[in-house]
């Protein structure tokens, strides 16, 4: 059934293990790295927003602002619609750690690729190139038709029983 035995996401999970371990020498884990990217997309965005959208209790939000804004990867700024709560902003220092995470990716996947000739490369990228865009498509379409294969193996198993 699946030919490509889920190596893309193999080879993706290696790729982040090495990228958490790097950046974790750098004094961020990847909870921290979570909170700063939901915060550089979303400037402004409250406490408990960051909450809500990663799924974490009050504490572990608090604890996790504090230490970001301590290290100098966050600031905040008072809301002005509600005196009670803050807005969140990344500093520069969370823009450089963005461009940090992509380049250890980089060198990571820079590495992979040194196993291969020229051309094998160049056909490689190429069919990587098309999968990834036919995969942008399917999620720019709602994933309708992985969720149409997804919901018949359901009906499938149930079949059987």
């Amino acid at each position: 059934m699946d030919n490509s035995e889920r190596k893309i996401t193999k080879i993706a999970r290696e790729a982040s293990k090495f990228t958490v371990q790097t950046m974790k020498e750098e004094g961020i884990g990847t909870a921290e790295f979570d909170f700063i990217h939901l915060v550089r997309h979303n400037p402004g965005i409250t406490q408990a927003d960051v909450r809500e959208q990663l799924k974490i209790d009050k504490g572990a939000a608090a604890r996790r602002a504090a230490s970001l804004e301590n290290k100098g990867y966050l600031y905040r700024k008072p809301n002005p619609d509600d005196g009670r709560s803050q807005l969140l902003y990344a500093t520069e220092k969370a823009e450089q750690l963005k461009n940090s995470k992509a380049n250890i990716e980089s060198v990571f996947y820079d590495w992979l690729l040194e196993g291969l000739n020229e051309d094998e490369k160049q056909t490689f990228c190429e069919l990587l190139d098309k999968l990834y865009w036919r995969s942008k498509e399917e999620r720019r379409a709602g994933f309708t038709h992985v969720s149409e294969r997804v919901a018949h193996i359901g009906k499938e198993d149930n079949e059987d029983e």
